[in-house]
């Protein structure tokens, strides 16, 4: 149309109809663009006014053996990822560069649409992330086939630090609080000790068995080994009535259930700890892609005093009395209390059982660490399976390799 008005004005000029000035007016360019045009329609007529790279192919077009490599890519490694996520493959590991519109209508013309639909939007009031790195860490788990077929369905525990969306997160065999305190761990010992603790009803934090009566009518509360910790750090429990209401780490399982699929795939993860090891080389590469600036400089995390040993913080609490014979027993197994320079004997005393991450089993009177159980090499008993008590005391030395469910279903 821009060529159609050309040629009217130029007829206009000709013939004597219109000035310069006025046809450069209407045209809406200078007299000087206005003579350049007329000379060129003066020798080559009509053909003149016709842009000149009109019919030719533009010089930042991808080329056909270019298409055909993303063709045979999408065809024999990557059709089920996703535009986005695909376009970085071939950028970061290819060398190509191609835009993000061009690789989809590609994709279209191989045949392998984005899988993903866009779901219909919904009105939702945003809340404003918190403005400094540390304020809030939000933390949930996704049980998932992350080994597709090789291997079994893991459960990923992560926590995202609600200004920057930096991820910690780690593979266990199941929810668990072990697991959460792991990663809870890692933060507290490499940042610090954040200000809230973001997360949903029902999980480690809150125990859904209702109290006796006479629990009620007392006053007392239940609570977990979880949350105990967690009021110990001093966090601010926040907990969420609805996925929807911590949709930003909901977010972050939706990406992790598309790219880290892949990438342990690729790396022929089948174990819980092949699995492990892929997700701690990922992280760092996910957290640049991913991670945002805080609305203000700083960091809220508070330095982990260096008097306060981890072990005596990150584990599980329980009391026992001790037998005349000075053997207690945990989870029907039946342990002995060494002599030691503190008593002569232990019977009838009321002591502390620390279970902790590592495994071992601690006993402690009045603060003092009396006894210690560590996992025998190739034992294969596990705390929480249906042992029976010897007649006779036994001296024990194991702990299990790893905690199972039946061992925290007081206080999930």
């Amino acid at each position: 149309m821009k060529e159609i008005k050309r040629l009217k004005v130029l007829t206009l000029i000709e013939t004597g109809q219109l000035t310069r000035a006025e046809a450069a007016r209407k045209l809406e360019i200078s007299e000087r663009q206005l003579y350049r045009i007329q000379k060129t329609y003066r020798e080559k007529g009509e053909q003149g006014l016709v842009h000149g790279n009109r019919g030719k192919g533009s010089h930042r077009r991808i080329s056909g053996e270019i298409k055909e490599q993303i063709k045979m890519l999408l065809e024999d490694q990557y059709n089920d990822y996703n535009t986005l996520h695909f376009q970085e493959i071939l950028t970061e590991e290819y060398g190509i560069k191609i835009g993000y519109c061009t690789l989809q209508s590609i994709r279209l013309e191989a045949g392998y649409p984005t899988l993903r639909k866009k779901k219909a939007p919904r009105h939702r009031k945003q809340r404003t992330p918190r403005p400094i790195y540390g304020m809030m860490l939000r933390a949930d788990a996704s049980i998932h086939p992350w080994l597709e077929e090789k291997g079994p369905k893991l459960a990923l525990i992560a926590l995202i630090d609600d200004a920057t969306n930096r991820v910690w997160g780690t593979f266990r065999e199941y929810e668990d609080a072990a697991g959460y305190l792991e990663v809870l761990q890692e933060v507290c010992l490499t940042e610090g000790i954040p200000m809230e603790f973001y997360t949903d009803k029902r999980n480690v934090s809150q125990d859904q068995r209702e109290l006796s009566v006479e629990n009620q009518l007392a006053g007392k509360e239940r609570t977990t080994h979880f949350k105990a910790i967690l009021d110990n750090l001093g966090f601010q429990l926040i907990q969420a009535d609805s996925p929807q209401a911590k949709g930003r780490v909901e977010w972050l399982f939706d990406i992790l259930q598309d790219r880290l699929v892949k990438v342990l795939r690729e790396a022929d993860a089948q174990t819980l700890t092949e699995a492990n090891q892929v997700l701690r080389d990922y992280l760092p590469r996910h957290n640049r892609r991913f991670m945002k600036k805080a609305a203000q400089v700083g960091s809220a995390f508070v330095p982990w005093p260096p008097k306060l040993a981890p072990d005596d913080l990150f584990c599980f609490l329980y009391q026992r009395t001790v037998r005349n014979d000075n053997t207690f027993s945990f989870d029907n197994v039946l342990l002995q209390i060494p002599p030691g320079k503190h008593r002569t004997h232990y019977a009838k005393a009321k002591v502390e059982l620390r279970q902790h991450l590592d495994c071992a089993l601690t006993v402690h009177y009045h603060g003092n660490q009396i006894a210690r159980f560590e996992q025998a090499e190739g034992c294969r008993l596990r705390i929480g399976s249906f042992i029976p008590i010897p007649e006779e005391p036994i001296e024990v030395d194991f702990i299990p390799e790893m905690m199972p469910a039946e061992m925290f279903e007081r206080f999930k």
